[in-house]
């Protein structure tokens, strides 16, 4: 009995005293932990290099297309309607010089023959009054010796006379004119957009009989915005170099023209705080061009324009995307780090962005997201090796201080 309270009393003692062995073992023959190497966590990024280029800035805007002349055709004297030209329908194209309207000429022709008439008695007249002033001239001078006078000479009879057939022959030019004016012709080579007058109607003075439209130069009213007014030479007067190209969707085909800018209206309207430039279309229904296969432009047809403007030297064209809305850019600093530059854009359309000044030829924009950019960030690009911290001897572990965790499995 006493013999088996020895050995309970020892067996504790015993399991100590191993566990305390194999804990000594284990540590004496433990390996030093593996050191990992310390990657660099500078952000990767995306950059491209960006340099000057001269750019030729372009202005689009829209507009209809109008005549750049609109008559309201008007007799000038009063009869009835005795012809009306095939041509004088509306639709219908005539040329310059074209009788489109011709009125009752009778009555005309009759006061023609009468100042005819007028103008050969004054002559007959005046003709009469110089042999008279010749007879008396001779009379003068048999009596005396002195100079005539000049009533003695008829002179004033004369002078009449000699108004006398200046005043008829204003009546016949006159009713030459008038005569004249029963043909109601066209101005210009045209169409007609309205009639307003038929066979046998009777026109007073000043009658409208329909309204015609130039086919020589069309126009287009093209509102330009006060942003866009740098790129053009408007304020300075335009050029030639101010080519205006004008497309339009017609038949289900695209069809462009090519026309000019002639002038700008040169007030800014109050309502819309735009201004109007006016550009010009040569033979826009193709009447001289006959040889061409290409599509008239039509008067009333909305065309897009893109009007060539200014060039400038020395700008850099980045894609709208790369600028920030603070009118900021990303660029990649020599040590690798992160630098926020403020730009000076000239202008940006829906996919660029024209910047003057702020960042320099052949620096390196960053052209990937960075989230939480700020001055000063690491950042790497592709193909850059990472920086990799080698630990030093006072990073080691110490075997002799540092105890391994109990591994439950051991």
């Amino acid at each position: 009995m006493k013999k088996h309270s020895v050995v309970r009393w020892l067996l504790p003692i015993a399991i100590i005293i191993v566990a305390l062995v194999i804990a000594f073992i284990l540590i004496t023959s433990k390996k030093p932990l593996e050191q990992e190497p310390i990657v660099d966590k500078a952000f990767l990024v995306n950059a491209q290099s960006v340099y000057t280029e001269s750019v030729d800035f372009t202005v689009k805007t829209q507009g209809n297309v109008i005549p750049k002349n609109q008559t309201k055709l008007s007799s000038q004297v009063s009869g009835a309607i005795v012809k009306v030209s095939p041509v004088f329908v509306e639709g219908g194209f005539f040329s310059i010089g074209d009788v489109l309207i011709e009125l009752e000429q009778d009555d005309y022709l009759t006061e023609v023959k009468l100042a005819e008439a007028q103008l050969a008695q004054a002559e007959a007249d005046l003709q009469e009054e110089i042999a008279r002033g010749k007879v008396a001239e001779k009379e003068w001078r048999s009596v005396n010796s002195s100079a005539p006078p000049a009533l003695g000479l008829r002179e004033p009879q004369l002078a009449r006379e000699q108004a006398n057939v200046k005043g008829a022959q204003a009546q016949l030019e006159r009713a030459k004119r008038n005569l004249s004016r029963t043909q109601i012709k066209a101005p210009y080579n045209g169409v007609v957009v309205q009639r307003d007058v038929d066979l046998g109607q009777f026109l007073p003075v000043g009658s409208v009989v329909g309204e015609v439209f130039s086919t020589d130069v069309a126009e287009v009213r093209l509102p330009i915005t006060n942003s866009d007014l740098a790129f053009l030479h408007l304020d300075t007067g335009v050029s030639q170099s101010n080519v205006v190209n004008l497309s339009a969707n017609v038949a289900g085909k695209l069809t462009q023209w090519e026309g000019k800018l002639v002038r700008s209206e040169g007030v800014l309207s109050t309502d819309s705080r735009v201004i109007y430039a006016i550009a010009e279309i040569d033979d826009p229904y193709m009447r001289k061009n006959t040889s061409e296969q290409k599509q008239a432009l039509r008067y009333g047809q909305f065309v897009q324009a893109t009007i060539s403007g200014t060039q400038t030297e020395d700008v850099i064209v980045l894609p709208r995307q790369l600028v920030r809305l603070d009118n900021t850019v990303l660029t990649v600093s020599d040590n690798r780090t992160l630098a926020i530059k403020s730009v000076d854009i000239l202008r940006s359309d829906e996919q660029h962005v024209y910047i003057g000044s702020g960042i320099d030829s052949g620096e390196q924009i960053v052209t990937s997201a960075v989230p939480n950019a700020y001055t000063g960030m690491k950042i790497r690009l592709p193909g850059d090796e990472p920086e990799i911290d080698t630990p030093s001897e006072n990073d080691q572990p110490d075997d002799k201080n540092e105890i391994e965790p109990h591994n439950e499995d051991q």
